[in-house]
């Protein structure tokens, strides 16, 4: 589990094909990796990855082909948004996050609004049900806040700070990002769901 608060921002240094997909090397740049160790989770651009092995700033993940097929940005050599796993602890400033991406979002406009920018992302219309004004939303792991949603696109405001410690910055129109959805939202359409199946006929 994770927060959406990016702690580093590191680099795919490498890149090596698996039977079933990739293993990637990824240099964790300022990471604290002190309590890292294999087996850990750590969300790399907002998908949550298992530590295959570590050498000094460098950690390694094989990453599999349907990981690869519904996320964009591992299966190249490119900057990442990192965060270890939360501790039981740890102050949550974003909110939870599992790193299971959802879907693919499409970047439709990236513009200046006062001293911030203003990112309007398109989502698959099957999840863009699952995005609420005011909500929290996680796009290539940093958790941000829903300002405006009109069908199936949203609008987040990105402060200066966030596009200064994150990989953000480098969005235009037409660049996908992985998107995931509040988990809130996900039980109480459980919970809603089952709600009207009782009560039915």
């Amino acid at each position: 589990m994770f927060t959406g608060i990016v702690q580093a921002v590191g680099a795919i240094e490498n890149l090596t094909p698996l039977e079933q997909g990739v293993r990637l090397v990824v240099d964790c740049g300022g990471l604290e990796l002190s309590g890292v160790t294999l087996g850990d989770s750590v969300c790399v651009q907002g998908a949550c990855l298992t530590v295959v092995a570590v050498d000094g700033q460098r950690l390694s993940f094989d990453v599999s082909r349907e990981t690869l097929d519904c996320t964009a940005g591992l299966g190249q050599r490119a900057k990442v948004n990192l965060e270890t796993s939360l501790r039981i602890n740890d102050k949550i400033g974003g909110h939870l996050v599992t790193g299971h991406v959802d879907a693919v979002g499409e970047v439709t406009a990236f513009e200046p609004a006062g001293e911030s920018m203003r990112l309007e992302v398109r989502a698959p219309h099957a999840l863009a049900r699952y995005v609420a004004r005011k909500g929290s939303i996680t796009i290539d792991g940093v958790s941000l806040t829903v300002n405006r949603v009109e069908g199936d696109s949203f609008e987040v405001n990105l402060i200066p700070h966030t596009l200064e410690v994150t990989t953000l910055t480098r969005l235009a129109p037409g660049a996908a990002v992985n998107l995931e959805v509040d988990l809130i939202a996900r039980y109480v359409e459980r919970m809603l769901g089952e709600s009207t199946t009782r009560s039915g006929p």
